[in-house]
C-alpha cells in the first residue's frame, strides 16, 4: 500500500557497475531527477523529497507531461541524509564488505510512489507472487491486531470504523473489525473516505459519527485524505469523540493539523518504531552547499531552512540576485531547529537506515560464504536470486540490541510505538510516545504502556467510555437487545436466589441450598437458621413461662393435701384430683420440648409427650365427670350402681383413655417417626429447623382423639351440672372443657397461617393456654374456698346445702 506522508521502506536495487542508460527502455522527458553516488556496489532508492503540486491522468496514449515537484519537505530531505549517512557509515567500518565500497543511486520520486515505498499491505507477504519483497515495516496484519488490542486495553466495547477507500484502508480496517469482532466488541457504523469524490463523503461521514453513541473511531486513513472529513467536523461542531489512529496519520506533520487541536486532543495510535541513530544529529548539522551529496537539492535545502536564496550565475560575467536575504553560506543549521534536525523520533529516516544495513550485511554473508555452497557467489559477480537466498536468511543485531531478520513471508517483527496526543503551546500538537506495542515478546508483554502520562479530550488521565449499553454490575445479568449487536443490552437483576460475580454476566448462578444472596446478589451469604431458641426473647418468655406455669399445680397440690380431710377435698376425689395436677404439671412442662434446636430425640419427644400428657390430663376430668354422675345415681334407694363408685373404676377408665393416646402415639413413632428437617422454602433466606412431625395424619389423629375425651367430658359434665353441689364439680368440668376446645379450635388456623418459628410458638401457647384453663376451671374456685371461706368447707354447711339440692331435684 502506498502512502503520502511518511516512508519507511526502501526498493532496494543492487548493481556491479554502473548500467549505461537504454534509449529504447526509457521516456525521455519523464525520468526522474536524482543523485549518483558512485560505489563497487550500488543500491537503488526511491525517495520522495518534494511533493508534486498535482497529477495527471495517464491515457497509455499519449507521452505524459513531466512531474512538477515544488513543495521541499525537511522531513523527506532528513530521509535522502540518512540514506547516505549508513551508506558512509557502512563504508568506514572495516569489519563489514571490507575493501568493498557501496555506491547509491537516488531517484526523487515525487511522492507519486510504486509498490515499493512503505509496503504495508498484507498481500505482498505472499512469497509465490513477490518471492523477494523484503520490507522493513510491519504488515497491515501486525497494525491491524494491534489497533484492536490497543480498543481493547481500554476497554472500548463500541467502536466507529473510518477507512479510506484504498487497498491501504479498505484491508486494513477488515482486519480491525474482525479482530474487535472476534475478541467479543461491537462496531457502531464502517464508513468509507471516497477518494474519488471533490468532498470525500465528509458529510455523510461526520453526520454518522456526530449521531453514533460510539465515542471512539478507529481511522484507518493518511493525513492528506482525512483532512476533509476533520474540516466537516469542525462546521458540525462535533466534540467528544476520541481517534485511534493508524501509523499512516498518528504521526503526520502537515501544517494544516494545527486547527484541529482541539479536535484530535487525547487521540492514540500507532506509529512505527522510532529508532536511535548515534551520531545522526551531527551528521545532519553538518550538511553544507559546498562539501555536501546532493547539488541542487542541498541548495533548495539550505534557502528554506534559513529563508534565503543563492545568487543566480546566468553567465561567467553576468549574474542577478534573486529578491529576498542572500545565503552567504555562513548560516549554521546548529542554530536553527525543524523537523530537518529533530532526532527525538525518527522513524522513517530510522527504517531507512535500518535497511541499507541489512542489505550490506547480506552482502558481507554473500562475500563470506562457503564456497562449497550452490547458492555462494562471487561479490563482483553475482545473480539476483544468490542475493536473495542471503537476504532471507540475514540477522544484523543493532545497537540498541535489537534484531532485525526476515520471517518466511519476508517480514520483520513488529514493533509499533503507541503515540498520544497532547496539546502544547498556543494550540500545538505534541505526539507523545506513551507505550509500545511489540509483537516479540511473551503474550502478557506485548503491549507497555505508561498510563500516567497518557492524555484525553477531557484532559486528564481518565480513559474515555464507549459501549453501546453500560456494564451490567454483579448481581445482574446481560441480556441482548433484539436485532442489535451483542454489546447492545439490558442489565437484568438476578432472579430470588441466584447471584451473579462478575461484571457483565451471561449468566446467573444459583446459591447452594444453605446459602442466600446478598442484597445486592453479588455472593452468596450463609442462610440465616431459624428456629425457636431459650436465648432469644420471645423463647426465653415462653420457657420462664412454662417453669413458673408448673409450680402452681404443685402449690394448689401441696394446699390439697394439706387439707385432704376437708369435705370439699373429699368430695372432688381427692386421689384422681392428686393425678390430674401433676399431669397438669407435666402439660406445663411439656412445652419445653418444643423449644431449642430440633435434636433427634427431641423431635420424637415433643409431640409424643404433649398427646399423652393431655390425653392423661383429660383422662381424669372424663373420670371425675363419670365419677360425679355415677355418685349421685348411686344415692338413688334401691340403686345397683354403688359398686361403680369404687375409687378403681377411675383409675381403670383413666388407664383405658391413657392406653389407647399411649399405643396410637407408640405406633405414629414407629411407623412414621418425626424428624428434624430444614426448610427453605417458607422464608426465601432463611433455613427453618424444624421437626417434620412424621406423618401429618397421625397428629391430627392424636389431636382429635384429644377432642374426643374433652368433647365427651364436656357433653357428659353439661348434663349433670344440676346435680347436687355437694358431689358436683360438673359446672367447673363443663367450663374447663369449653376453654380448652375453644383454645385448641383456635390454634388450628393460628397454626397454619403461622411461618417457622412462630408455629411452635403458638403450639406453645396453646398448650399453656388450655392448660392454664383447665387449672383455673377446676382448681381456683376451690382453692378459694378452702383458704378464705373455711366455713363453707365444714360437714354441716355440705349436708345442708345437700338436702336442699336433692329435693328440688327430686321435684
Amino acid at each position: 500500500m502506498q502512502k503520502l506522508t511518511t516512508w519507511l521502506l526502501l526498493q532496494l536495487f543492487i548493481f556491479i557497475t554502473l548500467s549505461y542508460k537504454d534509449p529504447r527502455c526509457s521516456l525521455p522527458g519523464t525520468e526522474l531527477e536524482g543523485i549518483t553516488h558512485p560505489g563497487q556496489v550500488m543500491i537503488g532508492a526511491v525517495l520522495p523529497l518534494c511533493v508534486t503540486s498535482g497529477s495527471h491522468y495517464a491515457s497509455f496514449r499519449e507521452q505524459p507531461p513531466p512531474t512538477l515537484c515544488t513543495m521541499f519537505q525537511f522531513d523527506y530531505y532528513k530521509h535522502l541524509q540518512s540514506l547516505i549517512f549508513a551508506v558512509e557509515e557502512v563504508n568506514k567500518n572495516p569489519d563489514i564488505l571490507r575493501n568493498i565500497t557501496l555506491g547509491f543511486h537516488w531517484f526523487d520520486s515525487c511522492s507519486v510512489l510504486s509498490i515499493s515505498h512503505l509496503a504495508t499491505s498484507s498481500l505482498l507477504s505472499d512469497q509465490i507472487k513477490f518471492p523477494s519483497f523484503f520490507r522493513t515495516v510491519p504488515s497491515d496484519t501486525y497494525q491491524s491486531k494491534g489497533l484492536a488490542q490497543l480498543v481493547l486495553h481500554f476497554g472500548w466495547t463500541w467502536v466507529g470504523l473510518l477507512a479510506s477507500d484504498s487497498d491501504y484502508g479498505q484491508q486494513g480496517i477488515q482486519l480491525v473489525k474482525q479482530e474487535i469482532i472476534k475478541a467479543g466488541a461491537c462496531v457502531a457504523f464502517t464508513e468509507y473516505i471516497l477518494l474519488g469524490r471533490a468532498d470525500r463523503n465528509a458529510l455523510h461521514i461526520v453526520r454518522t459519527i456526530k449521531e453514533s453513541t460510539a465515542k471512539v473511531v478507529v481511522v484507518f486513513s493518511s493525513g492528506l485524505d482525512l483532512l476533509t472529513v476533520l474540516d466537516e467536523m469542525l462546521k458540525q461542531n462535533v466534540k467528544g469523540k476520541t481517534f485511534v489512529a493508524s501509523e499512516g496519520w498518528s504521526t503526520t506533520t502537515l501544517e494544516a493539523v494545527r486547527k484541529f487541536s482541539h479536535l484530535l486532543f487525547g487521540t492514540v495510535g500507532l506509529a512505527f518504531y522510532s529508532g536511535i541513530i548515534p551520531g545522526f544529529k551531527e551528521f545532519l548539522n553538518k550538511v553544507h552547499p559546498d562539501n555536501s551529496i546532493g547539488g541542487k537539492w542541498v541548495k533548495m535545502f539550505w534557502e528554506k531552512a534559513f529563508s534565503c536564496t543563492f545568487t543566480q550565475q546566468t553567465n561567467k560575467t553576468d549574474s542577478s540576485v534573486t529578491s529576498g536575504n542572500q545565503c552567504t553560506g555562513e548560516e549554521s543549521l546548529e542554530s536553527v531547529q525543524n523537523s530537518y534536525n529533530d532526532v527525538t523520533n525518527i522513524r522513517v529516516a530510522y527504517n531507512i537506515y535500518t535497511a541499507v544495513h541489512i542489505v550490506s550485511q547480506a552482502l558481507e554473508d554473500l562475500r563470506t560464504c562457503n564456497k562449497q555452497d550452490k547458492t555462494c557467489g562471487n561479490i563482483g559477480h553475482f545473480t539476483p536470486w544468490q542475493l536473495v537466498h542471503y537476504m532471507k536468511h540475514v540477522r544484523v543485531t543493532l545497537s540498541n540490541g535489537r534484531q532485525l531478520y526476515f520471517n518466511e513471508n519476508g517480514d520483520q517483527p513488529a514493533v509499533y510505538d503507541i503515540i498520544n496526543w497532547q496539546l502544547g503551546p498556543e494550540d500545538t500538537i505534541r505526539q507523545m510516545k506513551v507505550g509500545s506495542y511489540d509483537t516479540t515478546v511473551a503474550t502478557d508483554e506485548v503491549f507497555s504502556l505508561n498510563s500516567s502520562i497518557l492524555l484525553w479530550a477531557s484532559g486528564d488521565s481518565k480513559v474515555p467510555h464507549s459501549a453501546c449499553s453500560d456494564s451490567c454490575q454483579p448481581g445482574f445479568r446481560i441480556t441482548t437487545r433484539k436485532g442489535q449487536p451483542n454489546c447492545c443490552y439490558e442489565c437484568v437483576a438476578c432472579p430470588p436466589g441466584e447471584i451473579s460475580n462478575q461484571t457483565d454476566s451471561l449468566n446467573c448462578f444459583k446459591c447452594l441450598w444453605d446459602q442466600w444472596p446478598n442484597l445486592q446478589k453479588s455472593r452468596c451469604l450463609a442462610k440465616d437458621i431459624e428456629y425457636l431458641s431459650y436465648e432469644e426473647p420471645l423463647g426465653a418468655t415462653l420457657t420462664a413461662l412454662s417453669v413458673v406455669s408448673s409450680l402452681v399445680p404443685i402449690l394448689i397440690l401441696r394446699i390439697f393435701a394439706q387439707y385432704k380431710v376437708t369435705p370439699i377435698v373429699k368430695a372432688n376425689n381427692y386421689s384422681v384430683s392428686r393425678l390430674l395436677l401433676v399431669s397438669l404439671v407435666l402439660c406445663f412442662l411439656c412445652s419445653l420440648a418444643f423449644l431449642g434446636y430440633p435434636q433427634f430425640q427431641t423431635c420424637l419427644l415433643r409431640q409424643a409427650a404433649f398427646g399423652i400428657v393431655f390425653a392423661l390430663c383429660i383422662s381424669c376430668i372424663l373420670a371425675k365427670t363419670i365419677m360425679v354422675v355415677l355418685a349421685f345415681m348411686a344415692t338413688r334407694p334401691g340403686s345397683s350402681l354403688r359398686k361403680w363408685t369404687s375409687p378403681w373404676v377411675s383409675y381403670i377408665i383413666i388407664l383405658i383413655c391413657f392406653l389407647i393416646q399411649f399405643i396410637l402415639s407408640l405406633s405414629c413413632l414407629v411407623i412414621s417417626p418425626p424428624l428434624p428437617e430444614f426448610d427453605i422454602r417458607t422464608k426465601p433466606g432463611v433455613i427453618i429447623v424444624e421437626c417434620n412431625e412424621g406423618s401429618p395424619s397421625a397428629f391430627w389423629a392424636m389431636l382429635g382423639y384429644l377432642f374426643l375425651l374433652a368433647t365427651i367430658s364436656f357433653i357428659v359434665a353439661f348434663l349433670a351440672r344440676r346435680l347436687p353441689n355437694s358431689f358436683n364439680e360438673a359446672q367447673f368440668i363443663t367450663f374447663s372443657m369449653l376453654a380448652f376446645l375453644s383454645v385448641w379450635i383456635s390454634y388450628i388456623p393460628a397454626s397454619l397461617s403461622a411461618q417457622g418459628k412462630y408455629t411452635v410458638a403458638v403450639e406453645i401457647f396453646a398448650i399453656l393456654a388450655s392448660s392454664w384453663a383447665l387449672v383455673i376451671c377446676m382448681f381456683f374456685p376451690k382453692c378459694f374456698i378452702i383458704l378464705f371461706r373455711p366455713e363453707i368447707n365444714s360437714r354441716e354447711h355440705l349436708m345442708k346445702r345437700d338436702r336442699s339440692q336433692t329435693k328440688k331435684v327430686n321435684k
